[in-house]
């Protein structure tokens, strides 16, 4: 199957002689090129990187790979990845504030999430029968229970309550300071900040998948207006 950017390398490349400043940025934040780079061309792309060809203050000349993380699927991804990594460089080297997150918002994928966590504990960690919760009669929580209990003597799954919390405290611990090191970058205000993080301790990854979205997004916004 051929790639579907290769295909068009030779207009990309020479769309993107139009853009020298970008180029530079890209070898000097992507490539990690250190010293005062003079110019930079782009000498072919495809859907996993770019290649560029730069030069150096002392004359000297050479060629850097920048990846795509994660790879495009497709020529129609091109720009928009393009101006999102043009704003990450340029915020980078200092060129370009960070873009600054400023309210809260729930993605819709915590309800799956709120599905599996709920499920996750139904299935794995279920009440022992004769268990009462609140004023719910024992009946009632063992007819609620005996799905999960069949489940777990069928399949022999299952884990300690105790178990089950200390591995959902563990991933979402570990997933909301990564959602706080985000906020320290990108979120304005204690409340906001506060939000993401409880949440995330909640549902989990959709929380900092939605928020990295928001600054991609927000950085594609801020090169569009220059």
């Amino acid at each position: 199957m051929s790639d579907p950017v290769a295909s068009k390398s030779g207009f990309l490349c020479m769309y993107m002689k139009n853009h020298p400043d970008t180029l530079v940025a890209y070898v000097k934040y992507f490539g990690k090129v250190e010293g005062n780079v003079l110019t930079a061309e782009m000498s072919s792309i495809d859907s996993k990187g770019m290649t560029l060809v730069y030069k150096l203050k002392s004359g000297e000349s050479n060629t850097t790979r920048v990846s795509f993380d994660p790879p495009l699927s497709g020529y129609e991804e091109v720009k928009p990845r393009l101006l999102s990594m043009k704003a990450e460089a340029q915020e980078g080297l200092g060129m370009l504030k960070a873009p600054q997150i400023t309210t809260f918002q729930i993605p819709r994928m915590t309800v799956i999430t709120g599905i599996v966590l709920f499920a996750s504990f139904y299935f794995l960690s279920p009440p022992p029968p004769g268990t009462t919760f609140l004023s719910i009669p024992v009946t009632t929580m063992d007819e609620f229970s005996s799905p999960a209990h069949a489940f777990r003597n069928a399949t022999g799954i299952g884990l300690s309550f105790r178990t089950t919390c200390a591995l959902l405290c563990a991933t979402r611990g570990a997933e909301a300071l990564y959602t706080w090191s985000l906020c320290r970058q990108y979120v304005k205000g204690a409340i906001v900040t506060a939000a993401y993080v409880g949440f995330t301790m909640i549902f989990g990854f959709p929380m900092w998948v939605d928020l990295k979205g928001r600054v991609q997004q927000k950085r594609i916004e801020s090169v569009m207006k220059v």
